[in-house]
């Protein structure tokens, strides 16, 4: 069986996978996983799949920004987990550090699945950004992939908005979060948070993790931008009437991208907020074409069969070269 791991904004995601296609999921946020020992988050993903370690035949790992490694990489091999610095963008809480080491510290076969940045293969004109996308990106690609699709655009919103685009079943190109399209907490710096941080109000990445729509709201998350937007509540319409445009544009803008691969591409939508049937029904009405929407456990079920795949021979995935030998 195969187990795929999702470094999530808020927890950190497991996805097991049998040979018979059964999946099983595990879910702790990340605060509750950053004060367990490495041999109890092992032993808790053992009961909660009914498995033991020799038993798992690959994992496959998501950290970070993924941003230290080109290739998909063997965990015993990848130094520093795989990013070039834990300072950047995004919250920071442990959790993910610690499931990191201790599938690094086990007997369990594991790679590590890198991120997309500037020295990445693909398209060079979109390298005038270090960064495009984290590894879980990548996961949720994959699962879309293993779902049929070779050409399609994929915007993960959530917390922060982030769109990738695959020509052939090749990703040829991402846009993160700190580029363009804001999520619910996290966006692009603007002209009053580049002055904030400049006075030293804030940092850079708090100035990030306070950009998004939420900012100009009471509402502290999703839960309650939800409940709000239930009850028609003028302010948490108008949040989601904007992550919805902004999403669109920067779906429209790949959409520019992938015309130079011969592709239109099908649109897909995933996050805890793309999800949204309203949201899904704004950037329907913004592109005029209907979008294909997959849940939160993408990432997860897409690492699994990340290292399904690899177990099975492949020899990339999605264009991204494999350093690993079963």
């Amino acid at each position: 069986m195969f187990i795929g791991i999702d470094h999530g904004t808020t927890a950190m995601r497991f996805a097991a996978l049998f040979p018979n296609g059964r999946v099983l999921k595990l879910e702790i946020p990340r605060t509750e996983a950053s004060g367990m020992s490495e041999s109890l988050l092992v032993s808790k993903m053992e009961d909660a799949f009914g498995v033991q370690s020799a038993e798992i035949s690959l994992m496959a790992v998501t950290y970070s920004m993924g941003d230290g490694i080109r290739d998909i990489e063997d965990i015993k091999a990848v130094k520093n987990r795989g990013i070039k610095s834990i300072e950047g963008a995004g919250k920071k809480t442990g959790g993910g550090s610690r499931v990191f080491d201790a599938v690094q510290h086990s007997d369990i076969p594991a790679v590590v699945i890198p991120g997309i940045h500037e020295n990445s293969g693909t398209d060079s004109r979109l390298n005038v950004f270090s960064h495009s996308t984290s590894p879980e990106k990548v996961g949720i690609a994959y699962h879309a992939f293993s779902l049929g699709f070779n050409d399609f655009i994929l915007s993960d919103i959530s917390s922060n908005t982030v769109t990738l685009a695959v020509a052939d079943s090749k990703i040829v190109g991402a846009i993160d979060a700190c580029i363009f399209a804001p999520g619910l907490q996290h966006g692009p710096l603007d002209v009053r948070a580049l002055r904030d941080v400049d006075a030293g109000r804030m940092r850079a990445n708090e100035a990030f993790v306070n950009s998004g729509v939420l900012k100009h709201t009471l509402f502290k998350n999703r839960h309650e931008l939800i409940k709000a937007s239930s009850c028609r509540d003028p302010q948490a319409i108008l949040a989601i009437e904007r992550i919805a445009l902004f999403a669109a544009m920067e779906i429209a803008g790949m959409q520019i991208l992938m015309k130079d691969y011969a592709s239109t591409g099908e649109i897909i939508i995933e996050g805890s907020v793309g999800e949204l049937p309203e949201v899904v029904a704004q950037i329907e009405k913004h592109l005029g074409l209907k979008v294909h929407v997959l849940d939160r456990w993408s990432a997860a079920i897409g690492c699994a069969e990340i290292a399904r795949a690899i177990h099975e021979g492949s020899k990339d995935i999605l264009g991204i070269n494999i350093n690993f030998s079963n």
